[in-house]
């Protein structure tokens, strides 16, 4: 079985996980989620250096989910990998749990709380700097969504980026669409998306 094949098979594992606790709950962002799953799983499973049994190894690889309402695919990529017991996602968005509707840095795995679109990539800004400074070979992904690029914040942390050179930082933009008011191009059109971008200086890939 190919890696492909199998890093294909885990993303409709979790997507089924993420189904399942997203209905026990009665809540949750099931497009935002079944739409970012193909990212996280490949960035978890066959990119990203992380180690479950030591959340906080200098040498990870940080990972921000800037579109916080969408974290019902990480919690499951996390349970799944060992951060935190299995058992644990039947208490998602119930009284007193961790597992709450937003990345929580309470649970291990999760390097900052998101939740306010916009702020995600500046503070991804902030950990790829601070590893050059530092002088260390981490990288920084930061996984927005299309909606978001409506915030200023996106394009100021997106100069920043660019004006240091910061080649350990990978931006990512779940182009699915949509948001919470609608069409992203009725609420606020943004395409061409992958222009703007390299105009801030960024090298820019389509996938």
């Amino acid at each position: 079985m190919t890696a492909t094949v199998e890093l294909k098979r885990k993303s409709l594992q979790i997507r089924m996980d993420l189904l399942r606790i997203i209905h026990r709950a009665k809540m949750g962002h099931t497009g935002g989620s079944l739409s970012n799953t193909d990212v996280l799983t490949t960035l978890y499973y066959s990119v990203m250096r992380h180690d479950p049994k030591n959340p906080k190894w200098q040498g990870r690889d940080r990972f921000i989910a800037s579109k916080g309402h969408s974290v019902e695919s990480l919690w499951c990529i996390l349970a799944d990998l060992g951060y935190f017991p299995k058992e644990e996602l039947e208490t998602y968005c119930q009284f007193g749990t961790r597992l709450i509707g937003h990345p929580n840095n309470k649970v291990p795995g999760i390097e900052m709380n998101t939740g306010a679109l916009g702020h995600g990539l500046s503070v991804s800004v902030g950990m790829a700097l601070a590893g050059k400074k530092d002088q260390r070979d981490y990288r920084v992904f930061c996984l927005m969504g299309d909606g978001e690029q409506a915030e200023g914040s996106v394009w100021e942390a997106a100069m920043a980026g660019a004006h240091y050179g910061l080649d350990n930082l990978i931006g990512m933009v779940d182009r699915n669409r949509l948001q919470i008011s609608g069409s992203t191009e009725d609420v606020m059109g943004m395409d061409p998306l992958d222009s703007k971008w390299e105009a801030f200086g960024w090298r820019v890939e389509q996938i």
